[in-house]
């Protein structure tokens, strides 16, 4: 039987069942996508607390609206489960699990293996499989596809085998699931067509490669340029303060210019599931070459470094006033990792505000975005600041959030330690910036 022919026709008539394992920041949106389009889609998760949050139609994720994940539920289009069994029912497979790293940096791979492993429990002829999950150069054809080959079935031919990385940016008000272009590699030519012509039911915009291994170093690619230009700056920025020259003046001159420049700017840290996390897997896989991935070591020093830049910030600007870290009233603004959403994954506000609890300061924190933080050892609720900043020795600014009116920030704190440049443009002379 012409499995691809069959699967094809499949996506293209919407008959085709699509499951999507892993319903966070990257699942849940694509699983809309798809439902949207006019597939039935099975979402699968190993939390029983998402499950029934999904098929009550109720979000749990910024960038979809609840109205419309309801609307999808409701039509029968997508619905959620715990039992992994029902893979049975599925044509496409995308797998969109976490892979942080460990303690060691390390990557952590063990939701890949696991995933891979209730897929090739209910492997069946004539199903495309897609990882998703941001890996090293290699993953889907030296994890996946072995442990996929036990079944006996062949790959290109009884089933279909691709990787196409995630490109979610939480909160971005332009770009969502549907109009950012997707990268598509396939391990065999049968697999990509397979793969594309149900990406392009969804999608904008497909982009081929030539291999998995080219798909899944794009991603790599676009997150280590962005944690390497960012290490720059932040190693820019403490170069600054040494000479006494305002690094945002230099940055908002500098992007003037038209050609040959892209504008990068300082902060306290790297966070998100992405940035911090990813280029740790290339350097990872190079090691297995003999090969020492010296920007990328380079740039996580600087950048995992910011925090305790940060709290120094702070410790100078208190002894300005006669004030030590210890016994001082602290309020941080902001907890996730960017403005404007809920995120706290890698947030460098959390190593930020574990520092100067270490260090004595009485730390709160305020972010309408994240009503309480659980997280390595932090144990706060946030607090308003309207009217409460004179309560405080000292205002740290790690986020841009629009919540904040930092004017009126700029005039009621007593003394601000900058790491967003928020307060540009804001008069006073208690404000210290990276």
């Amino acid at each position: 039987m012409d499995y691809k022919a069959q699967l094809l026709q499949r996506i293209e008539n919407r008959s085709a069942r699509v499951g999507i394992i892993g319903l966070g920041y990257v699942g849940l949106p694509l699983a809309v996508e798809f439902a949207k389009a006019g597939f039935k889609v099975l979402g699968f998760d190993v939390s029983k607390g998402r499950v029934a949050q999904v098929n009550r139609g109720e979000s749990y994720i910024g960038d979809v609206k609840t109205e419309h994940l309801a609307e999808v539920v409701k039509s029968g289009h997508f619905e959620a489960t715990d039992d992994f069994a029902r893979l049975t029912d599925s044509d496409a497979v995308s797998i969109c699990v976490p892979t942080p790293l460990r303690k060691t940096r390390d990557p952590d791979v063990s939701y890949i293996i696991s995933a891979t492993e209730q897929v090739r429990k209910y492997l069946h002829k004539g199903v495309l499989i897609v990882l998703e999950s941001t890996t090293y150069p290699g993953t889907t054809d030296e994890l996946m596809q072995p442990a996929l080959a036990e079944t006996g079935l062949k790959v290109g031919e009884d089933y279909f085998l691709a990787f196409s990385p995630e490109r979610v940016d939480p909160g971005n008000p332009r770009f969502q699931t549907k109009n950012t272009p997707k990268v598509v590699g396939g391990t065999t030519p049968a697999c990509l067509e397979v793969a594309g012509a149900l990406y392009r039911t969804t999608i904008d915009q497909v982009v081929p490669v030539s291999s998995t291994r080219a798909a899944e170093m794009v991603k790599i690619l676009e997150n280590t340029f962005r944690a390497i230009n960012i290490g720059l700056v932040n190693e820019l920025a403490i170069i600054c303060d040494k000479l006494k020259i305002d690094v945002w003046e230099v940055i908002e001159a500098a992007s003037t210019k038209p050609f040959g420049y892209m504008p990068f700017y300082p902060g306290p840290g790297l966070g998100g599931h992405c940035i911090p996390i990813d280029p740790h897997y290339l350097a990872w896989k190079l090691k297995s070459v003999n090969y020492n991935a010296r920007f990328i070591e380079l740039a996580s020093e600087i950048n995992t470094a910011m925090p305790n830049y940060v709290v120094q910030k702070v410790t100078d600007a208190l002894n300005s006033v006669e004030r030590s870290v210890r016994g001082s009233n602290v309020l941080v603004l902001g907890a996730a990792y960017k403005k404007d959403i809920s995120d706290v994954r890698e947030s460098p506000a959390l190593d930020v505000i574990k520092l100067l609890q270490e260090r004595g300061a009485n730390v709160a924190y305020s972010d309408p975005y994240v009503p309480d933080l659980h997280e390595e050892g932090i144990d706060l609720a946030s607090v308003p600041w309207e009217g409460r900043l004179a309560e405080y020795d000292c205002v740290v600014i790690v986020t841009d959030h629009r919540a904040f009116d930092f004017s009126r920030v700029a005039q009621e704190a007593r003394l601000i330690v900058d790491t967003r440049n928020a307060t540009r443009g804001h008069a006073g002379l208690n404000v210290v910036r990276l």
